[in-house]
């Protein structure tokens, strides 16, 4: 378009056609329309069942943190082992849609570092052994060459398992490693328990004061005795929420 034109003018048009009404044409290639490239595609390019395969029970622990908005660090030496588990991972929470939590390649320095620092959350690849050392950097560590799953020391509070998470970690191994399914259909499945989590969650919600958002009541859901587990990890994903009143 700019050889045949001479101006940027003509290709900010094209790109402004996309952005707003989702189609671009050009009488060489016909027509562009957004439409036909679903981003939920995408978000379905890797395989959950894989990583089932892997992990076995153990998928849980990146299910309990990815719902905790914990930090995951994953390493592998192949950045391509790094890349497609990463990516992955943020399906276990499909019903959050957020794959800006994906950090797929961070190197050991400063700047990185700091950079994924700020973030709450996040999935974080690497391919230098020696992250496994920054324990500063991590909830949960993967060390995908190994298959090991570790959750750090100041972690364990937060992701201690239970009743609640053997009922997940079951339905998550069943649905994967059912032929019949498709790695979407198991998304689905996990997706579903993951609705249930939050319905058992809302009827110890109430509205805020200034009436903007639901809050966790920390009384009401003490009375229901709850095993220590399952009341802990309600606890924290009301935190993840942001549903504790301040």
């Amino acid at each position: 378009m700019y050889l045949k034109h001479g101006s940027p003018v003509k290709m900010m048009e094209s790109y402004i056609a996309v952005l707003t009404k989702g189609i671009c044409q050009s009488e060489e290639n016909g027509s562009f329309l957004s439409k036909d490239f679903d981003a939920r595609k995408a978000y379905l390019a890797g395989s959950i069942k894989d990583i089932v395969s892997q992990f076995g029970m153990e998928t849980v622990i990146l299910h309990t943190a990815l719902m905790l908005k914990k930090r995951i660090v994953v390493y592998h030496p192949k950045i391509e082992a790094v890349q497609e588990f990463t990516r992955t991972l943020p399906a276990l929470v499909w019903h959050r849609q957020d794959w800006t939590i994906l950090h797929s390649y961070v190197h050991l320095n400063a700047d990185e570092l700091e950079a994924l620092q700020m973030c709450p959350g996040y999935i974080a690849g690497f391919v230098d052994l020696e992250v496994s050392n920054r324990s500063d950097l991590y909830d949960v560590f993967v060390n995908l060459a190994d298959s090991e799953i570790t959750i750090a020391p100041l972690a364990k509070e937060a992701m201690t398992m239970g009743k609640l998470h053997k009922e997940i970690g079951q339905l998550i191994v069943q649905s994967a490693e059912d032929p019949e399914k498709s790695d979407s259909q198991v998304i689905q499945d996990i997706s579903l328990k993951t609705r249930e989590i939050f319905t058992n969650l809302e009827p110890f919600s109430e509205v805020s004061g200034d009436g903007k958002k639901l809050v966790l009541n920390f009384e009401a859901l003490k009375q229901r005795r709850f095993p220590p587990a399952t009341e802990n990890f309600l606890y924290h994903l009301a935190a993840a929420e942001q549903m504790l009143k301040i």
